[in-house]
């Protein structure tokens, strides 16, 4: 069970999407799994065969705890789907839960003869995919009986965010980073009327489909910048920090009906502003149905929220752990400006950086903020 955030502890196996035998590929989606956060599309992290499902659906599953089993060409089935293209500290694995009575299983349910259950016990049991060997049965001798089976029938998983839920683990995940990290805040205006002309005249040779939208802008100018400052991009985990060579750019969404994710965009410096305003559109229309996949949630190495489109005009975000840095982006207001000892008014953007004392510092963090205000002011070499 992969580990979805810094506050998941366990996850119900919704749904098997391949069974034992199928062969698969990096990147396929093979299992749902539900959490907190809705429900999570399961990625493989590599190609090779199915040897065996070892968790059932319906099962509660702590985070860390081995779902299934792949095996590559020739090679024993020693490989577990749990891997993950970020390490994130897991759970250790605990006990089994004995305390279910009910467990989903593919059928056939009644390879054992020597089983006491009436024949409609059966054939209820078959046609449900109950396991009756789950079952207590209330019959002569114990024998199952068709009331015990009906009794016994699970109802389907939820599927779907609960709100009350995600609301709960935001909160514990917030009140952990900052009982945790030493947040300090910079912020900085930026005058983004070179952007904004630039981004007119793009959009004016092209159809809507196709159009820019500007919050694509402050994220590839974040993910270009964070280059030059590694101490920004990466993961901080049991005691100490670690870089990340890529810039995976978590971009914060709100979810329809409440509730809010940061999904990865991975690798967003080395995306066209074309490709990466495809991707934002995937993202944000998947994630406002509660529709994400495991990798979205976590491979972020640094996250951008932007809430110009809000109302707001400036916002102290906090760090999500085990990141070490969150830069905001309020809204585009007119403001006076000195150009050429002149005051004229200049559509402009404040930007806020929130980092973890304990890898950078003030200094680095100016210089970072103006690195990113430096390529918006060229947005043609965005």
């Amino acid at each position: 069970m992969p580990s979805l955030g810094a506050d998941m502890e366990d996850g119900i196996l919704v749904e098997w999407l391949k069974a034992q035998g199928d062969t698969v590929a990096r990147g396929d989606i093979i299992a749902v799994v539900e959490t907190e956060k809705g429900a999570i599309e399961i990625e493989i992290f590599e190609d090779g065969k199915i040897e065996e499902l070892l968790v059932p659906e319906g099962r509660k599953v702590p985070v860390g705890s081995p779902l299934a089993k792949i095996s590559g060409a020739g090679e024993a089935a020693v490989s577990e789907i749990a891997q993950q293209a970020i390490p994130v500290e897991a759970a250790a694995p605990a006990a089994p839960d004995t305390t279910a009575e009910i467990i989903i299983i593919p059928p056939s349910m009644d390879k054992d003869p020597d089983l006491r259950a009436s024949p409609a016990a059966r054939l209820f049991a078959r046609e449900h995919e109950i396991d009756l060997e789950g079952i207590a049965g209330t019959g002569p001798a114990g024998a199952i009986q068709l009331r015990d089976v009906e009794a016994a029938k699970p109802a389907p998983p939820k599927r779907g965010i609960d709100l009350d839920a995600m609301r709960h683990a935001i909160a514990a995940a917030m009140s952990r980073s900052k009982r945790e990290i030493p947040h300090y805040y910079l912020t900085h205006r930026i005058n983004v009327e070179a952007a904004q002309n630039w981004l007119e005249n793009y959009n004016r040779q092209r159809p809507p489909p196709e159009r820019i939208l500007f919050g694509a802008l402050l994220v590839k100018a974040t993910a270009l910048a964070i280059r030059d400052y590694p101490e920004f991009n990466g993961l901080y985990e049991q005691g100490s920090f670690r870089t990340s060579q890529a810039v995976h750019a978590g971009i914060a969404i709100a979810i329809r009906g409440g509730g809010l994710a940061a999904p990865a965009i991975q690798n967003a410096d080395r995306l066209s502003l074309a490709e990466l305003m495809v991707q934002m559109r995937d993202l944000i229309g998947r994630v406002r149905r509660g529709s994400f996949r495991a990798s979205e949630l976590t491979s972020s190495t640094m996250t951008v929220n932007s809430l110009g489109d809000r109302g707001v005009e400036g916002v102290l975000p906090i760090i999500y752990p085990p990141q070490v840095a969150i830069i905001g982006f309020g809204k585009i207001i007119e403001q006076p400006w000195v150009v050429d000892s002149q005051i004229v008014l200049r559509p402009i953007v404040q930007m806020t950086l929130a980092a973890d004392h304990r890898v950078s510092d003030g200094h680095r963090g100016g210089l970072f903020l103006n690195a990113i205000a430096e390529k918006l002011y060229a947005p043609e070499s965005l």
